[in-house]
């Protein structure tokens, strides 16, 4: 998995990058890491169009004429949707979700902030995600931005990564270390 993940960051790295300078180039940084953030919350609640974008069975010119179709019904920022037809067509898309993640680790330091990796039970409230915002900026000494998923296995409380950091406090870890106790004991 982790030689995966490696090779997905060495083919979304200069994507990221090209956007990144170009968006930055234009001026349009923020619009387009709005957009990108709807396309990472579509993938994130549509298990279907995620699969789509994967699939190695579906061609890269079927995927092509039907991101067109969506981003004509779309308001999609143009730099945006001319990148992600780009994707497309370069047969690229099942690397969407690192590019979007390194587009925002990149936009992120290019305002001196940091991106902290959140996941919860369920999704956090507006407040509660101000609160660890503040937390992890008092804590830190940067601004924090969160990158929120829900992984309902957790059972309650969260999963915090900050760079090489990670603080665990999820209920499904507390259980399985003290599963790990008593058998010990017993």
């Amino acid at each position: 998995m982790a030689a995966q993940s490696g090779v997905l960051t060495q083919i979304a790295r200069p994507y990221a990058s090209a956007l990144f300078d170009l968006a930055q180039s234009e001026n349009q940084l923020a619009s387009v890491e709005t957009g990108l953030s709807d396309v990472s919350r579509l993938m994130g609640e549509s298990e279907d169009f995620t699969r789509f974008l994967r699939s190695p069975v579906i061609t890269a010119d079927a995927k092509s004429q039907a991101l067109n179709a969506l981003l004509g019904r779309a308001t999609v920022n143009p730099l945006l949707a001319n990148f992600l037809r780009l994707v497309a067509k370069n047969g690229r898309l099942f690397a969407l979700d690192a590019i979007i993640t390194i587009f925002r680790e990149l936009a992120a330091e290019a305002r001196g902030e940091i991106t902290a990796d959140v996941v919860s039970a369920s999704p956090l409230t507006y407040e509660q995600a101000n609160a660890l915002s503040a937390t992890l900026r008092a804590r830190i000494g940067k601004a924090v931005t969160l990158n929120q998923s829900v992984d309902p296995s957790l059972i309650g409380g969260l999963q915090v990564k900050v760079g090489s950091q990670m603080i665990d406090s999820s209920l499904k870890t507390k259980l399985t270390a003290m599963k790990i106790a008593m058998k010990e004991v017993g």
